[in-house]
């Protein structure tokens, strides 16, 4: 795609699932990518051999390529996982904010501690990387490009997980709000709405063919999106065939937001 080529990106939460399959396609249309990850000690294991995974991935396309290790909602931690970036890149022209938690209880279960773990990392994580991306663009007066991984849950409520649709709902303002105010600044911030993907954070329906077969009765496409589905339109969106494009959710949903139950007629 045009504008790819020998741009710098950062991907948070890039290690598994949309965010490694981000990284490995802006790798494969040329741009250098940097990888974030938050290495929690309680999946220590699991984490490494993602990211190893994920690094084999990107190092095949042939472009420069980083680790850089920072929790998404501490401001500290932002601040020097983009500093790190930088060092190890040079100048960062896109953003994506893909790092994102849920918690699976019934909203009268939820308790404070679970809410504010799900909106620190999904929506005051996605602002303070932003607000990191927005602060570099301006001092450097280089066009920038942010891209939020949404969900279609910013525009459908998701019963039993209240925090992320909180999260998804603030994320499609925080989206209009940069996009309006940095319009005139170079600066591009869009956002992406997957529906029902198969990545790891899915796996309690997607390894199950019963709940699968559940979840895709919903689509009209009649079957789940790809993580290398969403990673094409990511890479679309930061090209400059979308430069007249700001401040939009694109979803990627095969119709899942359509009203999928009004495709029979339902009144005479």
């Amino acid at each position: 795609m045009e504008g790819i080529k020998g741009k710098n990106v950062l991907i948070t939460g890039g290690t598994a699932g949309i965010g490694q399959a981000v990284a490995v396609r802006f790798a494969r249309e040329g741009a250098n990518v940097a990888i974030n990850y938050r290495k929690a000690p309680e999946d220590a294991e699991e984490t490494e051999a993602r990211v190893q995974e994920c690094i084999h991935q990107v190092g095949q396309q042939g472009v420069k390529h980083a680790l850089v290790q920072g929790d998404v909602s501490s401001e500290k931690q932002v601040e020097a996982m983009f500093e790190d970036a930088v060092k190890k890149l040079g100048d960062i022209h896109v953003l994506v904010n893909n790092a994102g938690i849920q918690v699976d209880k019934p909203s009268e279960q939820v308790t404070g501690e679970d809410l504010d773990r799900v909106l620190d990392v999904n929506l005051k994580g996605a602002f303070y990387c932003s607000r990191a991306a927005i602060r570099h663009f301006l001092d450097r007066d280089i066009p920038g490009v942010i891209i939020n991984i949404s969900s279609v849950h910013e525009k459908i409520p998701k019963p039993g997980f209240i925090g992320y649709a909180m999260s998804k709902g603030g994320m499609r303002n925080l989206t209009e709000t940069l996009a309006l105010e940095y319009a005139n600044r170079k600066i591009r911030v869009n956002a992406i709405g997957p529906g029902a993907t198969i990545t790891p954070m899915n796996k309690s329906w997607t390894d199950d063919p019963e709940k699968r077969k559940q979840v895709t009765s919903h689509i009209p496409m009649e079957r789940a999106g790809t993580a290398d589905e969403m990673g094409a339109v990511a890479t679309f969106l930061a090209s400059d065939d979308a430069s007249y494009i700001t401040g939009q959710t694109l979803y990627v949903d095969g119709g899942l937001t359509l009203y999928p139950g009004f495709r029979k007629a339902w009144t005479s």
